[in-house]
Protein backbone atom coordinates (compact mmCIF):
# COMPACT_ATOMS: atom_id res chain seq x y z
CA UNK A 1 0.00 0.00 0.00
CA UNK A 2 1.40 3.40 -1.00
CA UNK A 3 2.08 5.59 2.01
CA UNK A 4 1.46 9.27 2.69
CA UNK A 5 2.87 11.23 5.63
CA UNK A 6 0.62 13.94 7.07
CA UNK A 7 2.73 16.49 8.95
CA UNK A 8 0.43 18.46 11.23
CA UNK A 9 -2.92 16.89 12.08
CA UNK A 10 -5.12 19.94 12.61
CA UNK A 11 -8.01 21.18 10.50
CA UNK A 12 -6.24 20.76 7.14
CA UNK A 13 -4.12 17.74 8.01
CA UNK A 14 -7.04 15.59 9.08
CA UNK A 15 -8.96 16.57 5.94
CA UNK A 16 -6.02 15.48 3.79
CA UNK A 17 -5.86 12.24 5.79
CA UNK A 18 -9.45 11.44 4.85
CA UNK A 19 -8.74 12.27 1.20
CA UNK A 20 -5.74 9.96 0.89
CA UNK A 21 -7.10 7.11 3.02
CA UNK A 22 -10.37 7.08 1.08
CA UNK A 23 -8.34 6.64 -2.11
CA UNK A 24 -6.60 3.58 -0.71
CA UNK A 25 -3.34 5.02 0.62
CA UNK A 26 -1.82 4.20 3.98
CA UNK A 27 -1.70 7.46 5.92
CA UNK A 28 0.49 8.25 8.93
CA UNK A 29 -0.28 11.41 10.91
CA UNK A 30 2.41 13.17 12.94
CA UNK A 31 2.16 16.32 15.01
CA UNK A 32 4.41 18.07 17.57
CA UNK A 33 1.42 18.43 19.92
CA UNK A 34 0.96 15.37 22.11
CA UNK A 35 -2.31 13.61 21.39
CA UNK A 36 -3.11 15.63 18.27
CA UNK A 37 -2.94 12.68 15.81
CA UNK A 38 -5.16 10.58 18.07
CA UNK A 39 -7.66 13.45 18.31
CA UNK A 40 -7.59 13.75 14.52
CA UNK A 41 -8.39 10.05 14.17
CA UNK A 42 -11.37 10.45 16.51
CA UNK A 43 -12.62 13.38 14.44
CA UNK A 44 -12.18 11.39 11.23
CA UNK A 45 -14.08 8.44 12.69
CA UNK A 46 -17.04 10.78 13.29
CA UNK A 47 -16.95 12.16 9.72
CA UNK A 48 -16.64 8.89 7.81
CA UNK A 49 -20.22 7.63 8.38
CA UNK A 50 -21.65 10.81 6.80
CA UNK A 51 -19.33 10.34 3.81
CA UNK A 52 -20.40 6.70 3.51
CA UNK A 53 -24.07 7.71 3.63
CA UNK A 54 -23.43 9.94 0.59
CA UNK A 55 -21.43 7.20 -1.21
CA UNK A 56 -18.25 9.28 -0.93
CA UNK A 57 -15.87 6.57 0.30
CA UNK A 58 -15.32 4.89 -3.04
CA UNK A 59 -17.29 1.86 -1.98
CA UNK A 60 -15.21 1.27 1.15
CA UNK A 61 -16.64 1.09 4.64
CA UNK A 62 -15.77 3.67 7.30
CA UNK A 63 -13.96 0.92 9.18
CA UNK A 64 -11.83 0.07 6.15
CA UNK A 65 -10.86 3.71 5.58
CA UNK A 66 -10.09 4.20 9.26
CA UNK A 67 -7.91 1.10 9.13
CA UNK A 68 -5.61 2.81 6.64
CA UNK A 69 -4.86 5.61 9.11
CA UNK A 70 -2.35 5.59 11.93
CA UNK A 71 -0.91 8.01 14.47
CA UNK A 72 2.88 8.20 14.13
CA UNK A 73 5.02 8.92 17.21
CA UNK A 74 7.41 11.18 15.27
CA UNK A 75 8.01 12.87 11.96
CA UNK A 76 10.65 10.24 11.18
CA UNK A 77 8.16 7.42 11.74
CA UNK A 78 5.53 9.10 9.58
CA UNK A 79 8.04 9.70 6.79
CA UNK A 80 9.46 6.17 6.84
CA UNK A 81 8.46 4.62 3.52
CA UNK A 82 6.28 7.60 2.47
CA UNK A 83 6.31 8.65 -1.17
CA UNK A 84 4.71 12.01 -0.34
CA UNK A 85 4.72 14.25 2.74
CA UNK A 86 1.95 16.82 3.11
CA UNK A 87 2.86 19.61 5.56
CA UNK A 88 0.04 21.44 7.35
CA UNK A 89 1.72 23.70 9.89
CA UNK A 90 0.25 27.14 10.72
CA UNK A 91 0.53 29.82 8.05
CA UNK A 92 3.74 31.33 9.44
CA UNK A 93 6.96 31.53 7.45
CA UNK A 94 9.04 31.43 10.64
CA UNK A 95 7.59 27.97 11.35
CA UNK A 96 7.80 26.57 7.85
CA UNK A 97 11.49 27.32 7.24
CA UNK A 98 12.85 25.12 10.07
CA UNK A 99 10.10 22.54 9.60
CA UNK A 100 10.95 22.03 5.92
CA UNK A 101 14.63 21.80 6.84
CA UNK A 102 13.74 18.99 9.26
CA UNK A 103 11.52 17.20 6.77
CA UNK A 104 14.17 17.49 4.06
CA UNK A 105 16.70 15.94 6.45
CA UNK A 106 14.43 13.09 7.57
CA UNK A 107 12.64 12.10 4.36
CA UNK A 108 14.05 9.66 1.83
CA UNK A 109 15.59 11.42 -1.21
CA UNK A 110 12.70 10.45 -3.50
CA UNK A 111 9.92 11.63 -1.17
CA UNK A 112 8.02 14.65 -2.48
CA UNK A 113 7.56 17.24 0.28
CA UNK A 114 4.54 19.50 -0.25
CA UNK A 115 3.06 22.33 1.77
CA UNK A 116 -0.64 23.07 2.17
CA UNK A 117 0.10 26.79 2.50
CA UNK A 118 -2.55 29.00 0.97
CA UNK A 119 -0.43 32.14 0.62
CA UNK A 120 3.31 31.65 1.24
CA UNK A 121 5.46 31.29 -1.88
CA UNK A 122 7.39 28.00 -1.83
CA UNK A 123 10.64 29.81 -2.69
CA UNK A 124 10.50 31.54 0.71
CA UNK A 125 10.85 28.34 2.75
CA UNK A 126 12.75 25.97 0.44
CA UNK A 127 15.59 28.14 -0.92
CA UNK A 128 18.37 26.77 1.29
CA UNK A 129 17.37 23.10 1.33
CA UNK A 130 19.69 20.44 -0.15
CA UNK A 131 16.57 18.69 -1.48
CA UNK A 132 14.74 21.79 -2.63
CA UNK A 133 14.08 20.29 -6.07
CA UNK A 134 11.62 17.81 -4.51
CA UNK A 135 9.60 20.51 -2.70
CA UNK A 136 6.43 22.27 -3.84
CA UNK A 137 3.04 23.51 -2.65
CA UNK A 138 -0.13 21.42 -2.86
CA UNK A 139 -2.76 23.88 -1.64
CA UNK A 140 -6.32 22.55 -1.23
CA UNK A 141 -9.67 24.21 -0.85
CA UNK A 142 -10.78 22.86 2.49
CA UNK A 143 -12.01 20.22 2.93
CA UNK A 144 -10.23 18.44 0.07
CA UNK A 145 -12.30 15.29 0.53
CA UNK A 146 -15.31 17.31 -0.65
CA UNK A 147 -13.71 19.93 -2.93
CA UNK A 148 -11.26 18.35 -5.39
CA UNK A 149 -9.34 21.37 -6.76
CA UNK A 150 -5.77 21.62 -5.47
CA UNK A 151 -3.03 24.01 -6.57
CA UNK A 152 0.34 22.43 -7.35
CA UNK A 153 2.85 25.28 -7.22
CA UNK A 154 6.60 25.11 -7.91
CA UNK A 155 9.44 27.18 -6.57
CA UNK A 156 11.88 28.31 -9.29
CA UNK A 157 14.06 25.25 -8.51
CA UNK A 158 11.32 22.63 -8.20
CA UNK A 159 12.09 19.76 -10.58
CA UNK A 160 9.55 19.11 -13.35
CA UNK A 161 9.45 15.50 -12.16
CA UNK A 162 8.35 16.71 -8.72
CA UNK A 163 5.44 18.65 -10.19
CA UNK A 164 4.45 15.69 -12.35
CA UNK A 165 4.58 13.27 -9.43
CA UNK A 166 2.60 15.61 -7.17
CA UNK A 167 -0.07 16.15 -9.82
CA UNK A 168 -0.31 12.42 -10.58
CA UNK A 169 -0.65 11.65 -6.88
CA UNK A 170 -3.44 14.18 -6.52
CA UNK A 171 -5.30 12.62 -9.44
CA UNK A 172 -4.83 9.17 -7.90
CA UNK A 173 -6.37 10.56 -4.71
CA UNK A 174 -9.41 11.83 -6.63
CA UNK A 175 -8.32 15.47 -6.71
CA UNK A 176 -8.26 17.91 -9.63
CA UNK A 177 -4.79 19.52 -9.74
CA UNK A 178 -4.15 23.03 -11.01
CA UNK A 179 -0.52 22.76 -12.09
CA UNK A 180 1.06 26.22 -12.09
CA UNK A 181 4.08 26.80 -14.31
CA UNK A 182 5.66 29.21 -11.83
CA UNK A 183 4.89 30.67 -8.42
CA UNK A 184 2.76 33.79 -8.02
CA UNK A 185 1.55 35.58 -4.91
CA UNK A 186 -1.93 34.27 -4.14
CA UNK A 187 -1.53 31.33 -6.55
CA UNK A 188 -4.66 30.92 -8.74
CA UNK A 189 -7.65 30.35 -6.47
CA UNK A 190 -7.00 33.15 -3.98
CA UNK A 191 -6.46 35.59 -6.83
CA UNK A 192 -9.79 34.62 -8.39
CA UNK A 193 -11.58 34.65 -5.04
CA UNK A 194 -9.87 37.90 -4.10
CA UNK A 195 -11.10 39.64 -7.25
CA UNK A 196 -14.66 38.63 -6.42
CA UNK A 197 -14.36 39.65 -2.75
CA UNK A 198 -12.88 43.04 -3.69
CA UNK A 199 -15.93 43.77 -5.84
CA UNK A 200 -18.31 42.43 -3.19
CA UNK A 201 -16.90 44.79 -0.55
CA UNK A 202 -17.02 47.73 -3.02
CA UNK A 203 -20.67 47.11 -3.86
CA UNK A 204 -21.62 47.09 -0.17
CA UNK A 205 -19.33 49.97 0.88
CA UNK A 206 -20.63 52.23 -1.89
CA UNK A 207 -24.26 51.44 -1.12
CA UNK A 208 -25.15 49.63 -4.36
CA UNK A 209 -26.25 46.32 -2.83
CA UNK A 210 -26.75 44.72 0.56
CA UNK A 211 -24.59 41.92 1.92
CA UNK A 212 -27.40 39.41 1.35
CA UNK A 213 -28.05 40.66 -2.20
CA UNK A 214 -24.41 40.05 -3.08
CA UNK A 215 -24.63 36.56 -1.58
CA UNK A 216 -27.82 35.90 -3.56
CA UNK A 217 -26.07 36.94 -6.76
CA UNK A 218 -23.42 34.30 -6.29
CA UNK A 219 -25.38 31.58 -4.42
CA UNK A 220 -28.49 31.67 -6.60
CA UNK A 221 -26.85 32.99 -9.76
CA UNK A 222 -23.27 32.58 -10.90
CA UNK A 223 -22.39 29.69 -8.59
CA UNK A 224 -25.04 27.43 -10.10
CA UNK A 225 -23.07 27.34 -13.34
CA UNK A 226 -19.70 27.56 -11.63
CA UNK A 227 -20.44 24.40 -9.65
CA UNK A 228 -19.83 22.36 -12.80
CA UNK A 229 -18.01 24.65 -15.25
CA UNK A 230 -15.40 27.40 -15.12
CA UNK A 231 -15.54 31.01 -16.37
CA UNK A 232 -14.00 30.28 -19.77
CA UNK A 233 -16.39 27.42 -20.51
CA UNK A 234 -19.25 29.58 -19.22
CA UNK A 235 -18.62 32.35 -21.73
CA UNK A 236 -17.84 29.81 -24.48
CA UNK A 237 -21.42 28.55 -24.08
CA UNK A 238 -23.02 31.99 -23.56
CA UNK A 239 -22.71 33.24 -27.14
CA UNK A 240 -23.83 31.54 -30.35
CA UNK A 241 -20.32 31.51 -31.80
CA UNK A 242 -18.46 30.58 -28.62
CA UNK A 243 -15.77 32.36 -26.65
CA UNK A 244 -14.55 34.67 -29.45
CA UNK A 245 -18.13 35.70 -30.20
CA UNK A 246 -18.71 36.40 -26.49
CA UNK A 247 -15.64 38.63 -26.34
CA UNK A 248 -16.72 40.51 -29.46
CA UNK A 249 -20.20 41.08 -28.05
CA UNK A 250 -19.50 41.82 -24.38
CA UNK A 251 -15.90 42.89 -23.81
CA UNK A 252 -16.96 46.53 -24.14
CA UNK A 253 -19.14 46.11 -21.03
CA UNK A 254 -16.20 44.93 -18.94
CA UNK A 255 -13.86 47.50 -20.48
CA UNK A 256 -16.29 50.22 -19.41
CA UNK A 257 -16.67 49.04 -15.81
CA UNK A 258 -13.04 47.99 -15.25
CA UNK A 259 -11.73 51.46 -14.23
CA UNK A 260 -14.34 51.61 -11.46
CA UNK A 261 -12.88 48.42 -9.98
CA UNK A 262 -9.35 49.75 -9.45
CA UNK A 263 -10.16 51.43 -6.11
CA UNK A 264 -9.75 49.23 -3.02
CA UNK A 265 -12.09 49.33 -0.05
CA UNK A 266 -10.54 48.64 3.35
CA UNK A 267 -12.26 45.43 4.45
CA UNK A 268 -11.63 46.25 8.11
CA UNK A 269 -12.86 49.84 7.75
CA UNK A 270 -16.41 51.17 8.11
CA UNK A 271 -17.80 48.63 5.62
CA UNK A 272 -17.05 45.82 8.11
CA UNK A 273 -19.66 47.28 10.47
CA UNK A 274 -22.25 46.80 7.72
CA UNK A 275 -21.05 43.33 6.73
CA UNK A 276 -20.74 42.10 10.31
CA UNK A 277 -24.18 43.41 11.31
CA UNK A 278 -25.77 41.77 8.27
CA UNK A 279 -24.07 38.41 8.85
CA UNK A 280 -24.74 38.28 12.60
CA UNK A 281 -28.38 39.19 11.98
CA UNK A 282 -28.67 36.11 9.77
CA UNK A 283 -26.32 33.91 11.79
CA UNK A 284 -25.48 34.60 15.45
CA UNK A 285 -21.85 33.98 16.33
CA UNK A 286 -22.77 31.08 18.59
CA UNK A 287 -24.27 29.22 15.63
CA UNK A 288 -21.18 29.39 13.39
CA UNK A 289 -20.04 25.88 14.31
CA UNK A 290 -23.41 24.30 13.55
CA UNK A 291 -23.60 26.19 10.26
CA UNK A 292 -20.14 24.88 9.30
CA UNK A 293 -21.42 21.34 9.85
CA UNK A 294 -24.44 22.22 7.68
CA UNK A 295 -22.07 23.56 5.00
CA UNK A 296 -20.06 20.35 4.94
CA UNK A 297 -23.19 18.22 4.69
CA UNK A 298 -24.41 20.35 1.79
CA UNK A 299 -21.00 19.90 0.17
CA UNK A 300 -21.32 16.13 0.64
CA UNK A 301 -24.70 16.18 -1.06
CA UNK A 302 -23.30 18.34 -3.86
CA UNK A 303 -20.30 16.04 -4.32
CA UNK A 304 -22.62 13.04 -4.50
CA UNK A 305 -24.83 14.84 -7.03
CA UNK A 306 -21.83 15.85 -9.17
CA UNK A 307 -20.62 12.25 -9.25
CA UNK A 308 -24.08 10.94 -10.16
CA UNK A 309 -24.58 13.63 -12.82
CA UNK A 310 -21.17 12.94 -14.34
CA UNK A 311 -22.08 9.28 -14.75
CA UNK A 312 -25.57 9.92 -16.11
CA UNK A 313 -25.05 13.10 -18.13
CA UNK A 314 -21.28 13.25 -18.67
CA UNK A 315 -18.52 15.43 -17.28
Amino acid sequence: MRKIAIIGSGFIGRAWAITFARAGFAVALADPVDGAPAAALRYIADVLPDLAANDLLGGATPEAVLGRLSAAPSYAAALDGAEHAQENAPEELALKIPLFAELDRLAAPDTVIASSTSAILPSLFTADLPGRARCCVCHPINPPYLIPAVEVVPAPWTAPETLARAADLMRAAGQAPIVMQKELDGFVMNRLQGALLEEAFRLVADGYASVEDVDVGIRDGLALRWSFMGPFETIDLNAPGGVADYAARYEQIYRRISPTQWRRVDWTGPVMDTVLAARRARLPEGELGARQVWRDRRLMALAAHRRKAAKEIGG
